[in-house]
């Protein structure tokens, strides 16, 4: 089954434009193969040959003068900018997780360990779902590591020798 070739007419200040663009200095590439492809549509070259003469899909070619007839050239050059992916957890959920890593483990285990931290989120509700990975990049942006050591709190340290190992205690 044929498909009817798309009718554009491409507007005389959007030929500068795309002129310019072709003429400029770095553009990113697949801005540069959508600009031409419209220079050769607005030439009357037909989008079989200007998918032989462009590295783009035939589909893609008719997606960009349908672009360009609904939305104009902005829209058939530029993407949309897409929307940011949700985070996982909150400000609020990343504290209350912190704050717990920070306590004394769990009866029975020694250090917290991060499928331990996961499944003492989930119970106690301080978050509905959340994934190992999650859990990891957020005890590593507050350089935790309970599966290490004991994360020990103190409140007021003071400057002098720590009597616990002698040394100097740095401040938090």
């Amino acid at each position: 089954m044929a498909r009817r070739p798309v009718p554009i007419k491409v507007k005389s200040k959007d030929l500068a434009r795309i002129s310019q663009l072709l003429r400029g200095g770095v553009q990113q590439v697949r801005v540069v193969l959508r600009a031409l492809a419209l220079r050769l549509l607005a030439e009357g070259v037909t989008a079989p040959q200007v998918a032989h003469t462009v590295p783009l899909t035939l589909k893609a070619i008719r997606h960009i003068a349908h672009r360009y007839n609904r939305n104009g050239l902005d829209r058939a050059l530029y993407e949309k900018q897409r929307p940011r992916a949700q985070p996982a957890l909150d400000d609020s959920q990343k504290q209350r997780i912190v704050a717990r890593v920070c306590s004394q483990a769990p009866e029975g285990r020694a250090r917290w360990t991060i499928r331990l931290i996961v499944e003492e989120a989930i119970k106690r509700k301080l978050v509905r779902a959340v994934g190992r990975g999650t859990i990891r990049i957020l005890l590593q942006s507050h350089e935790l590591k309970p599966w290490r050591e004991k994360n020990v709190v103190r409140g007021g340290v003071e400057q002098g020798i720590h009597p616990k190992d002698g040394r100097r205690a740095s401040r938090l």
